[in-house]
């Protein structure tokens, strides 16, 4: 299984509970990481002993700090975010798929479905988090980004990726282009030229398996009837995604699923400690 990362010094501890948490609950006999970083992470060595002690290779992927410099970044969205896009320029061409997880994701069933998920002709695999979106939102999205053809507005937190197909179609220049030319209706940038350019060509997922919005559980227990329960999430949900500004590895955070995180957290410290 490839795995996919985009950090900077401030996020190297949440990446390690994620990869924790997807060697724990996920069945593939080979796990290879690979984190896109401007220069070389500070806890580069405390990130490759850990990666060792759960079997993991990992592949530090440098790129330096000048590619994305004219896009728009802000404190939330630090133009680290960008190098998703273009991760094919940077990854082994020997690679045909591999898997993008945001670092406030928690893996807590097996990853293997969707990572064999069939693309098909589609570029990427994405989540729509239909329980927080509605047809009016979704045509406002269409309007502001200028694709009308996308079925809904994808979250880029989990992303599985059509390598073949994405280093003939997905191109730095488009990219380039079209922040330029949107670069004043972006709300959340990657994100918003990921839908921009390429929602046409994703492949949606279920949110309530692949992408739980770990803010949004009564809505989704409301949408659902009351199946989507927490006995259900823990039994049926792959990744859930600690979105917005409010993370899980904070002390004052208390959302229903803060317990969950904190333990793997906590697991994820013990094993540190061993190896130090």
């Amino acid at each position: 299984m490839n795995l996919l990362f985009a950090l900077d010094d401030r996020m190297t501890t949440p990446l390690l509970t994620t990869l924790y948490s997807i060697v724990r609950n996920s069945t593939a006999t080979r796990y290879d990481i690979y984190v896109i970083q401007k220069k070389q992470l500070q806890e580069t060595a405390r990130i490759t002993a850990f990666c060792a002690a759960l079997g993991v290779h990992y592949h530090p992927l440098i790129i330096g700090d000048t590619v994305f410099s004219k896009a728009p970044i802000t404190d939330r969205y630090p133009d680290i975010i960008y190098y998703r896009l273009l991760a094919q320029q940077y990854l082994p061409t020997t690679l045909e798929r591999i898997l993008y997880l945001d670092v406030d994701t928690l893996i807590i069933n097996d990853l293997q479905p969707l990572y064999q998920l069939d693309l098909g002709t589609n570029l990427y695999a994405a989540a729509s988090h239909t329980a927080i979106t509605d047809n009016v939102r979704d045509s406002f999205n269409q309007l502001r980004l200028g694709n009308y053809e996308a079925e809904s507005y994808y979250n880029s937190g989990v992303l599985l990726y059509n390598l073949p197909l994405i280093r003939q179609q997905v191109k730095p220049t488009a990219i380039k282009d079209y922040i330029a030319a949107k670069k004043l209706t972006l709300l959340l940038p990657d994100q918003d030229i990921l839908n921009g350019l390429y929602g046409h060509q994703i492949k949606k997922i279920a949110d309530e398996r692949y992408n739980f919005d770990a803010r949004r559980s009564a809505i989704y227990f409301a949408l659902s009837n009351g199946v989507w329960d927490l006995d259900w999430v823990i039994t049926h949900t792959v990744v859930l995604h600690f979105c917005g500004r409010d993370k899980p590895w904070k002390k004052d955070y208390h959302n229903r699923y803060a317990g969950l995180y904190k333990h793997y957290a906590h697991r994820t410290q013990l094993l540190l400690q061993s190896q130090l």
